[in-house]
């Protein structure tokens, strides 16, 4: 059809009504309902707090899904591997309940005699595969030994989800215990510094001249000090504990939130939503917590959220380099520093902890991501 011929009988006026004229196209939300709706359509978010949800609701329940406390001690059961009934048949799946190994030698003999004498000579529950014969160089022969524990100690109606540790302690109920402790440290921490942050922020900011200059004065005082001074000297203090190192966390974890509601405030503190506020009598308590908070209230999430990781993290630290938890209490960081002293005989004992902490981290620091974006106004559809 020719463009430039068409026929008139195409062409309608459009009818106008007056009570269309001003019609939202799409329905009005609320600045929460519309994060909402983003970190909802955000899928690496939504797994992330799934993963956060499981993680949380077993700390829980993990420690009584079986008969063993988290301190229960039996050396007949030391360093037991992880054996799960229905995948101890699956040679790949690392529950099989087994010891493996490979070793070397200038003959398969030589060889073989290192595997039987690294598993207490029980010739009768080991299976040994010659991988090379060798040519009589020395650790030229090697073999792949197979030590089927639980039936050498007559444990083969017993289940170790997660094994055991030196001293027979059933790691499954210690890990989920250490998940729960850790936790707990992180969120107390994170409550303690959004309050004082908060709180020290706003002030300073909102009032400014001399209260704002000798305020931060005191928190550039703070910042100085690093984090493993205030943690030794807690433990010289009081006693190595959670609650020893929640104050070591609580004494400088605030500044960073500190410095961030500082800022937002003296943006917002010369705003005429402010002066009108001001100028109807408002007090000074209303206007920070009814009218400045709010509006930084996104940050203040998403600061909270990155706050919890760094204080998992930090335990952890604390504990791996022994300023943490005493034994026998458990946390993420002390079931670290136990399988990292046998890392390369049980591995089992650090891999599992290793990846509870490693996906705890991961799906804040992910969580922390998506809801940045949701309460970005740059960020929305």
């Amino acid at each position: 059809m020719d463009k430039n011929n068409l026929p008139k009988e195409l062409f309608v006026p459009a009818k106008k009504r007056d009570d269309e004229a001003e019609k939202i196209s799409r329905p009005s939300r609320t600045f929460l309902q519309d994060a909402s709706r983003s970190l909802l359509k955000n899928v690496p978010s939504m797994v992330a707090i799934f993963a956060l949800v499981v993680i949380i609701i077993m700390s829980f329940i993990g420690p009584g899904m079986n008969d063993y406390g988290y301190d229960d001690q039996d050396l007949s059961r030391a360093k037991m591997p992880a054996r799960v009934p229905g995948l101890e048949n699956i040679s790949w799946s690392g529950f099989t309940g087994t010891l493996q190994g490979t070793y070397k030698g200038s003959t398969v003999e030589e060889a073989k005699q290192k595997a039987l004498s690294r598993y207490g000579n029980d010739e009768e529950f080991i299976d040994i595969e010659v991988k090379d014969k060798g040519d009589g160089s020395e650790d030229s022969a090697k073999v792949k030994a197979v030590y089927h524990i639980y039936e050498a100690k007559d444990m083969e109606d017993q289940y170790f989800w997660f094994g055991t540790d030196g001293l027979g302690r059933d790691q499954w109920t210690r890990a989920w215990q250490g998940t729960k402790i850790s936790l707990y440290i992180a969120f107390l921490a994170a409550a303690i510094d959004l309050v004082i942050g908060v709180i020290y922020g706003g002030i300073s900011g909102y009032y400014g001249g001399r209260i704002d200059n000798i305020m931060q004065r005191i928190i550039e005082i703070l910042i100085g000090i690093p984090n493993l001074v205030v943690v030794i000297l807690m433990i010289i203090i009081l006693k190595p504990g959670i609650i020893s190192i929640t104050i070591a966390l609580t004494i400088t974890g605030w500044i960073g939130m500190a410095r961030i509601v500082r800022g937002e405030v003296l943006k917002l503190k010369n705003q005429e939503f402010v002066l009108a506020s001001r100028t109807l009598g408002a007090p000074d308590r209303k206007i920070i917590f009814r009218h400045l908070i709010p509006n930084v209230v996104g940050l203040i999430i998403i600061n909270t959220m990155f706050t919890i990781p760094n204080a998992i993290f930090f335990e952890a630290f604390l504990s791996f380099i022994g300023l943490g938890l005493v034994p026998p209490e458990a946390s993420l960081g002390t079931l670290i520093d136990t399988g990292f002293d046998s890392l390369q005989i049980y591995p089992y004992m650090l891999i599992f902890p290793a990846i509870l902490i490693s996906v705890i981290m991961v799906a804040f620091n992910i969580l922390a991501d998506g809801l940045r974006d949701a309460f970005d106004p740059k960020m929305r559809d």
